[in-house]
Parts: structure tokens; C-alpha cells; sequence
């Protein structure tokens, strides 16, 4: 499958995963991450549920905290 992931196009032997594979496929380990598939954002415990497919546009972003 192809999608776009942080506005780069991205390619996965798979016809679809979950964001939480996709997370570990990346090697995202961030603890605070805002995740969106097609402008429609994932909540954290739906990450198991939520399913990129060929052609989704998956935003992934870093939240960084500091004071």
C-alpha cells in the first residue's frame, strides 16, 4: 500500500494497518504523539482500532512540552 505520512509518500508491504503498527514499523516511541488519518484525528486508545489503507494521508506529530 501507499500512503502519505507527514507529507511524504510512503510505501508498506501490507493492504492496511493499524496506527499502532504503523507507529512501530516507523519507530515512533514518543509518548506524546497527535495523530490524524485523512484530517481525522485518532484518539490514543483507539491506535489498536484505527486503520490506515492505500491512498490515506497520515499526519503524525510530536508534541514537545518545556518551561
Amino acid at each position: 500500500m501507499k500512503i502519505n505520512l507527514n507529507n511524504k509518500s510512503e510505501s508498506f508491504e501490507k493492504e492496511q494497518l493499524t496506527i499502532t503498527e504503523l507507529l512501530a514499523l516507523k519507530n515512533y516511541t514518543f509518548k506524546m504523539l497527535v495523530v490524524k488519518i485523512n484530517g481525522e484525528l485518532v484518539r490514543r486508545h483507539e491506535f489498536d482500532k484505527a486503520i490506515v489503507r492505500d491512498g490515506d494521508d497520515v499526519m503524525v506529530l510530536h508534541l514537545v512540552t518545556g518551561g
